[in-house]
């Protein structure tokens, strides 16, 4: 049974949270209404082997119907990898290897439990039933469309319009993945906006197999740390699930202030009434980095643990409080080379902490070099054995010892 602490009313607002589209918002809710859970159904083609942010807008829906009591089904493709996706593509896509696929999935399944509760959820494989299909059984199911609907698919008109050459089997994807909802007899299919071809399949042919229909759902494109181009590994901009805590919260502090809203709608599990709240205090003046912080601290969290996120900005180049300490606090060790002694300024320049003799001048004039945790003038020295930890500035630090 589903959750009854929810109401249909309270679940559909859960649901609507960051989608971008459900066709049919009348078909979820008198699918709800049935107070079952439902097969909640995403592919996922184990095209690379780490996931990013971007990813995880899906999965959180995935979570949210999880909360709700409802059946998650993760679907891994690692048949449908071999065809290779012909979403957004304007070539051809080189299908996986078995080994690349399986080493693959494998990460894909660890990643995702840090979201999904790995109790509830149904990893499954649509070479379990493509395996045993036949070629007669593979016919059947491309009879079910017709060329002319798969060329209103936007790539392949737009390829098939420029005489870019669409290869047959690309035809064979959306149908794959439509059956795959037959497989599961999925009640509802989540996807990114770029599966809404592909999701929409899915519907047509459970129709045609004698199947209710499953309700299509597509959540956004989340935007990368640039806040322009979609969030890509290959662009640079950004936050895989590996990163470690404090990468993660130097990413996350530095994305511009406008995606901010966004993020936290599509990425945090606070009800929306506390982020609303957050986001007025920053309108009338609180500064966006303490939200981004919250943000930060709450991500890392659930992909690290409560004491990484308590501790996160402590990383190098971070500005941290008086008395604080970076976790990866750099070491370094400096040669005598045949003098007695290194003054500040040397320490400074060999220990990369300043650009050069000038800068180190000037930041030890202004009291901004510290030695364990003492402000020192330009007379400190250390001498061969010696170990100290060396602040220049609000964020240049490094453990020096000299040999």
């Amino acid at each position: 049974m589903t959750d009854h602490s929810y109401t249909v009313e309270e679940q559909l607002a859960l649901i609507q949270r960051g989608t971008q589209e459900i066709l049919s918002t009348d078909d979820l809710v008198a699918k709800l209404k049935l107070n079952r859970p439902l097969r909640i159904k995403a592919g996922f083609d184990p095209t690379a082997p780490d996931l990013h942010l971007g990813h995880t807008v899906l999965i959180n829906k995935l979570k949210h119907f999880q909360d709700l009591g409802h059946e998650i089904y993760f679907l891994i493709g690692d048949y449908t990898a071999k065809i290779g996706d012909p979403s957004g593509k304007n070539s051809t896509r080189p299908p996986l290897t078995d080994e690349q696929i399986k080493a693959n999935a494998k990460t894909y399944a660890e990643q995702v439990f840090k979201i999904l509760d790995k109790e509830k959820t149904r990893v499954v494989f649509n070479s379990e039933w493509f395996n045993d299909m036949s070629a007669a059984d593979m016919i059947q199911l491309a009879s079910q469309q017709t060329v002319s609907r798969m060329l209103e698919r936007d790539d392949f008109s737009k390829r098939y319009a420029s005489q870019t050459p669409i290869s047959i089997h690309e035809f064979l994807y959306p149908l794959v993945q439509g059956y795959d909802s037959i497989a599961l007899k999925a009640d509802v299919e989540l996807g990114g906006t770029d599966q809404t071809f592909n999701l929409l399949m899915g519907r047509t042919l459970q129709g045609r197999y004698d199947q209710e229909q499953q309700v299509c759902i597509t959540v956004p494109i989340l935007e990368g740390l640039d806040g322009v181009n979609k969030m890509s590994k290959s662009l640079g901009n950004y936050v895989a699930i590996y990163d470690a805590p404090g990468t993660m919260y130097q990413k996350i502090l530095s994305m511009p202030d406008t995606l901010i809203r966004r993020y936290f709608e599509f990425l945090s599990f606070k009800p929306m009434e506390e982020v609303e709240a957050l986001l007025e205090e920053m309108e009338k003046g609180r500064n966006p980095q303490e939200i981004k912080r919250i943000l930060a601290e709450e991500l890392i969290e659930r992909f690290h643990d409560a004491d990484a996120a308590a501790n996160a900005h402590k990383s190098a180049g971070n500005v941290l409080a008086d008395g604080e300490l970076p976790v990866d606090l750099p070491e370094v060790t400096l040669d005598l080379e045949g003098q007695e002694a290194l003054f500040i300024t040397q320490i400074l320049n060999q220990a990369g902490l300043t650009k050069n003799s000038s800068a180190a001048k000037d930041m030890i004039k202004r009291g901004a070099v510290k030695v364990d945790g003492e402000v020192v003038d330009g007379g400190f020295s250390l001498t061969s054995g010696q170990t100290a930890v060396i602040q220049a500035g609000k964020k240049a630090y490094a453990k020096v010892t000299v040999g």
